[in-house]
């Protein structure tokens, strides 16, 4: 069954503007969110914002008044890096669900998957597609222009 350029049109732009609330849903989801790791002994707690930016880091005990500095700076160090590497896994994750939008959008507009664009059967003929814009070109009814580019002589 073959579907005429303004219904491929718009099953095209209902699909397109179905991913767009898709993306707005999750960018607004991944916005409010944020990522937490406790250290194993309890000691501290670091909190990650959606851009990886330091939201909190709260102390359990006091036990970190009693360590050297260097290994205070570890444990925050590593804190950190897992809340963060958590946020990233969660944006990530987030992410995967808009795989192959780009094909779907494809196939909506075209009726061709990418594996058909190179001449496979399927889907609309682009020269008929593009056969009104090309009959509102000056000389539109003339013969098919060459694949040379044409001279400006003006």
């Amino acid at each position: 069954m073959e579907f005429s350029f303004e219904e491929h049109l718009a099953q095209a732009m209902a699909s397109l503007e179905e991913q767009q609330a898709k993306m707005a849903a999750m960018t607004r989801e991944l916005q409010a969110s944020s990522a937490s790791v406790t250290t194993k002994d309890r000691l501290v707690t670091a909190k990650i914002g959606p851009q990886g930016q330091v939201l909190a880091l709260t102390f359990h005990t006091t036990a970190y008044q009693e360590m050297a500095p260097a290994h205070l700076a570890a444990v925050l160090k590593d804190v950190l890096n897992e809340a963060q590497a958590r946020m990233g896994e969660k944006i990530a994750s987030s992410m995967r669900s808009f795989d192959g939008v780009g094909e779907s959008l494809r196939m909506a507009f075209t009726g061709e998957r990418e594996d058909e664009l190179l001449g496979g059967p399927g889907g609309l003929d682009l020269d008929a597609l593009l056969a009104p814009l090309t009959a509102m070109r000056p000389g539109g009814d003339e013969a098919k222009r060459s694949d040379k580019q044409e001279e400006f002589n003006g």
